[in-house]
């Protein structure tokens, strides 16, 4: 790993409260008269509940409170946030005897203390009505449905030229499946919720990505004024698109607490969240090359079939894509979903670019070995300039900068093409691979406030939540290089409904959309205070205040993306998601990575280490080095993971997951990474903001994983074309 930065300018917000334990999340609450809950989970896939009986369940000591769906009472659902709702289904258990997948909360009991919590819901008894059920994309009995057909617009098939026309005329063609599993986010910080009412107001304590989603959500599902609730989420500890929207279970702490007239806690099992919680879904990719004699790309069709759950329509959006890794003028992507029996799969990090560059970066390389050509070679032959889809101009596109750069300091040059011709001196094998990747430069709207105290505090206020990403920092740089004060003095409120109106935080666009509007309220700020009578026309905000002889200054900035109209912010208040982007009224944005990786392959063993990667990102402006740079390590160390480690096991007996723990979820761990180096364009992108900041935290992960396959195929001359490499594959390659 590499040496870490020791200039105090550029260390993280919080830091040192992390790793001395004093930061606080909502599982450490410990209130005065806080009952805590424990959920029944159902033991069948589909069906219904015949008979659930309590009884022994309200004999346990402790237990004060066992809900049901009999005597729960009438309550709503949040609605799918990807169909005009706020949660990550559509579906809301305990609403009625229905089951529609494995796990599924069936009954909430509330005591005293967690112990009796959970020997309440060891004790109610339930009988069940079963129904068959589909637990994979290839079971009996599941729906297929063409994302195009449902009434949103962005789910169309992205379409160039003529695909199949261009595929039959092509000198050369590749034609290949590939296969990548069900995933789980695993964030180390479990979700929890504590509830507490307070006459009617009603206070959320929640990691969350999407506090003011929670505070509308829960105000549908209870038919209450959304005034009346507040939602408090300023540690996230992970989400990774888990937390990124109303959890099943919350609504159901809020009831408890209501009818209790005492706080309660839920916190989830990890086992729980697998079966509770929103998933990466399992897809298959079918993609079909086409080149001219002389390397030129002239087809692509990428055709992608989607796990979905049978009440929600989860989409795919990895064709919007892969149409832009190259200038193919004739581009073909149909995206499929699949219905299972299972909750409605969800976000996780690099949602389903992650896949589908796995697969078109994977035929990219079949390509390069079909026509003979260096696979950094045929990637920068076949740039784009411009958007293939809408023939708009790009942002900024610096690709091929970050695969030049990226091949100078891995020392490409040295790699002989050949596949198995590379060896250690120990005899290992040594596969040198590539791939790249992109994610949307998305922006949302947010609402920033900061107010500058006489005693040279500064408070900022705005909507977005810290997960571990970075925010805060970066937040607190832009403050106090603005307004010429120290990094420390700069406080940053984030996820707080009562601060201000908060938009989910998700799909990268999080520093493109608080930056802009916390600079401007900065610069506000000054000119107001040099405008004051007798003020200097120089120096720092706190200087300006205190010569001003007031006790503070604050003011107000709102921004938006490009395009958005000024009613935008009516859906941000309303806990809407409210993203723009990639495609903008006059440009296309993307965020652009290369990845350039090594492995290493003991002959014997076929075991597979990654000792070095370098990983060169187009982002825009870098605000932080340090978490931007950590971004990158954590997305590399996530496709690591992703290529060689991680699977959600399926039972095809009973439905739902098998491995649900990290004894038996495998991620990778410090002895599994080797040399991470990255390096940035860091080049403005002036037209998506003032600042020219992008996303960064998807695009780290995108192409990880097919530089890795690739770099196998290159030590072993095998290609594999699913996802994890598994001994087995190794020991037929």
């Amino acid at each position: 790993m590499r040496k870490r930065d020791t200039n105090l300018q550029d260390q993280r917000v919080g830091a040192q409260d992390k790793v001395r334990g004093r930061t606080r999340y909502a599982a450490d609450d410990a209130r005065r008269n806080l009952l805590h809950g424990a959920i029944v989970p159902s033991r069948i896939t589909r069906g219904e509940v015949r008979r659930i009986d309590t009884t022994a369940a309200m004999k346990v000591p402790g237990v004060q409170l066992v809900l049901t769906h009999e005597n729960i009472g009438p309550f709503e659902s949040g609605g799918f946030i990807m169909g005009g709702g706020f949660g990550f289904q559509s579906f809301q258990p305990m609403r009625s005897a229905q089951i529609a997948y494995r796990g599924q909360a069936l009954a909430l009991v509330i005591a005293s203390s967690p112990d009796a919590a959970r020997e309440g819901a060891n004790a109610v008894v339930v009988d069940y009505d079963a129904k068959p059920f589909s637990a994979n994309i290839d079971s009996p009995g599941v729906q297929t449905l063409a994302q195009a057909s449902l009434p949103n617009p962005m789910f169309a098939d992205k379409k160039a030229g003529d695909a199949d026309a261009a595929m039959k005329s092509a000198a050369h063609t590749v034609d290949f499946t590939y296969l990548l599993p069900t995933q789980h986010q695993n964030p180390l910080e479990l979700v929890a919720t504590v509830a507490e009412w307070t006459a009617d107001k009603l206070t959320i304590w929640e990691p969350t990505q999407n506090a003011e989603g929670l505070r509308h959500g829960l105000a549908k599902q209870l038919g209450m004024d959304a005034s009346l609730i507040q939602v408090v989420s300023p540690n996230v500890g992970g989400g990774f698109g888990q937390k990124n929207s109303l959890q099943s279970h919350t609504v159901l702490v809020a009831i408890a607490a209501r009818r209790l007239g005492l706080p309660v806690k839920l916190v989830l099992t990890r086992s729980q969240l697998f079966h509770t919680a929103s998933f990466r879904p399992a897809s298959r990719h079918r993609v079909q090359l086409g080149a001219d004699s002389k390397g030129k790309l002239t087809a692509a069709i990428h055709q992608t079939d989607q796990q979905t759950s049978r009440h929600d329509a989860f989409p795919s959006f990895g064709t919007d894509m892969t149409a832009r890794l190259y200038g193919i003028a004739n581009f073909k992507g149909i995206e499929r979903l699949v219905r299972t029996d299972v909750q409605t799969p969800g976000y996780m990090r690099a949602p389903t670019e992650h896949a589908a560059a796995f697969a078109f970066e994977s035929a990219i390389d079949e390509m390069a070995y079909a026509l003979g050509v260096d696979p950094v070679k045929l990637r920068l032959d076949n740039d784009a300039a411009q958007d293939p889809i809408t023939g708009k101009p790009f942002s900024s596109r610096h690709i091929a900068t970050c695969l030049r750069k990226g091949a100078e300091e891995f020392c490409w040059s040295r790699r002989t093409m050949a596949p198995g011709s590379m060896r250690d001196p120990q005899g290992n094998l040594i596969g040198w691979g590539v791939a790249t990747g992109a994610y949307k430069a998305a922006m949302a709207p947010a609402i920033a406030k900061v107010r500058i105290h006489a005693s040279g505090a500064v408070q900022v206020a705005v909507g977005g939540h810290e997960m571990g990403q970075g925010m805060s920092s970066a937040i607190a740089y832009t403050a106090a290089r603005a307004l010429g004060v120290p990094v420390g003095a700069v406080a940053v409120l984030l996820g707080d409904t009562r601060a201000a109106p908060q938009h989910l935080t998700a799909g990268s666009w999080g520093t493109a959309t608080v930056l802009p509007p916390v600079h401007q309220a900065c610069k506000q700020l000054l000119a107001e205070l040099r405008q004051l009578p007798g003020a200097a026309k120089d120096g720092s905000a706190i200087a300006l205040l205190k010569a001003s002889g007031r006790p503070f200054i604050e003011s107000e900035s709102r921004g938006r993306g490009h395009g958005q109209p000024e009613q935008i912010y009516t859906r941000l208040t309303g806990g809407l998601p409210s993203g723009v982007g990639p495609v903008y009224p006059e440009f296309v944005a993307f965020s652009h990575v290369a990845h350039f990786v090594e492995v290493r392959i003991e002959p014997t063993t076929r075991r597979i280490r990654v000792p070095r990667v370098v990983s060169i990102v187009d982002c825009g402006t870098v605000v932080s080095r340090n978490t931007a740079r950590s971004q990158v390590e954590g997305g590399v160390v996530w496709g690591i993971g992703a290529a060689l480690r991680e699977m959600s096991e399926v039972d095809p007996r009973y439905g739902g997951f098998l491995n649900t723990d990290l004894a038996e979820y495998v991620v990778p761990v410090a002895a599994d990474i080797g040399e991470i180096n990255v390096g940035f364009v860091d080049i403005a992108d002036p037209r998506l903001n003032p600042l020219g900041v992008k996303g960064l935290g998807e695009v780290a992960m995108v192409g990880v994983a097919p530089a890795i396959v690739n770099a196998v195929f290159h030590a072993t001359g095998k290609r594999i074309r699913k996802l994890p490499l598994m001994l087995d594959d190794m020991f037929a390659a």
